[in-house]
């Protein structure tokens, strides 16, 4: 049972967000006695954010919920430096352009969990461009750069790892923990903002910004990381043989996302369900009582649940009962995943090796080379046997279609044009 006061705390404990807090009593008593303002920042390398922000999203999610409210900081500044936590190598470097068209993409997922406007617990969206990018570089080395200690910098994790490896680390990447302090500074001045919340990885950056802010402003300054996740199998969260695991829609259908939460491991379901899930502990308490093949009726249900939260709850229900058709009655649904290749194509014949790469069920010819020595490959639910077959309207069902499988629960039609 948690020991803490406030319902903000409570709920973030009673579901396992909790891995460090900076002094939590104060932070509770704070959080207890009225609203606090508190930010996680995200940078804008991709066009859509993947399943491994979804648990920091959720945080902001239950801050609101409770009461307070929570800043979303885009990274549109720092991401033109890259942050090296956990990295051997640097970040790409993006252009302007590549960025702002990456804030577009992310922009969309928070309004399905945060509400933004103008009442006094309603979330904001900042981006640190709108400071960072107007920086006089010897003012803020004289004003910021003094309270840093180049040997502190040098104890941390995330330079620590790329220097013990002798991989390089830029001058460029080295500031980022610098920004990242700037950042939070910035946002107490702005909107009052207490608290930054993110991944177990920064939690030095985190204290930084708390040295930075006492330092600066004479602020008292508070820190909250989550574990990181990995599945019970050792794997990390959100990567699957054939890449990241999107949000936005168009980079992940709502149903291979269904099916990425149907595909959890039996020791995850709990844990899962209540950080990625909005559905009551009793519940929750309930579905993870179930044992045996039961065990499936919570994966679907954390299935349905959070894909309802990302793409909303028709689409949900549609992706469930697409499951349920093709697997449970046999049949084949129609909204199964799907790609078009042109008929001519088709019938002077498409290679099964290339197709299932065309799919994206494998990442390349010589993966599905192996699955189909491994007997993982198969057309119309029959097992392919021959890496030469070639596929032609004999292929098609009496439905149109080519179905293209993976194992028992990846699934692509193929409709010729």
């Amino acid at each position: 049972m948690s020991a803490f006061k406030s319902e903000f705390l409570n709920v973030l404990s009673s579901r396992g967000f909790i891995h460090q807090v900076s002094e939590p009593d104060e932070l509770d008593k704070l959080a207890k006695a009225g609203r606090i303002t508190g930010y996680i920042g995200f940078d804008c390398t991709a066009a859509s954010l993947h399943v491994g922000s979804l648990l920091p999203i959720m945080m902001l999610h239950w801050m609101q919920k409770t009461g307070h409210r929570p800043i979303a900081l885009m990274g549109g500044g720092t991401t033109r430096v890259g942050d090296p936590s956990g990295k051997d190598e640097s970040r790409k470097i993006l252009t302007d352009e590549m960025i702002e068209q990456n804030l577009k993409g992310i922009r969309a997922i928070f309004s399905k969990f945060l509400t933004f406007g103008d009442d006094p617990t309603d979330a904001l969206m900042t981006n640190n461009a709108d400071w960072l990018n107007k920086l006089n570089y010897i003012d803020f080395l004289r004003d910021v750069g003094r309270h840093f200690s180049v040997n502190r910098m040098l104890s941390f994790d995330s330079v620590k790892m790329r220097l013990d490896r002798q991989q390089e680390l830029s001058f460029l990447e080295f500031n980022y923990m610098i920004l990242q302090a700037y950042d939070y500074v910035e946002l107490h001045k702005r909107h009052g903002c207490v608290l930054q919340m993110g991944g177990s990885d920064q939690w030095g950056n985190i204290v930084n910004g708390i040295d930075l802010g006492r330092r600066m402003l004479g602020a008292q300054l508070f820190a909250i990381t989550s574990p990181l996740i990995t599945t019970s199998s050792g794997a990390k969260m959100g990567k699957t043989a054939t890449g990241a695991v999107w949000l936005n829609a168009d980079h992940c259908s709502p149903y291979d996302y269904w099916q990425f939460w149907r595909n959890t491991e039996d020791g995850d379901v709990e844990r899962f369900l209540k950080m990625f899930t909005i559905l009551p502990l009793d519940e929750i308490a309930r579905l993870a009582a179930l044992k045996g093949g039961e065990i499936n009726e919570a994966k679907k249900i954390l299935a349905t649940e959070a894909t309802a939260h990302v793409h909303g709850r028709s689409a949900a229900d549609e992706a469930a009962d697409t499951a349920r058709t093709t697997f449970e009655d046999g049949a084949l649904s129609q909204n199964l995943p799907s790609i078009e290749v042109k008929r001519g194509e088709l019938e002077k014949g498409i290679g099964v090796l290339n197709a299932n790469v065309l799919a994206g069920l494998v990442a390349s010819t010589s993966e599905a080379r192996r699955q189909v020595k491994g007997g993982g490959l198969k057309v119309n639910d029959v097992t392919v046997e021959d890496e030469k077959m070639m596929l032609t309207p004999k292929n098609l069902t009496p439905e149109g279609v080519i179905k293209l499988s993976l194992g028992r629960k990846k699934h692509v039609l193929l409709k010729p044009v």
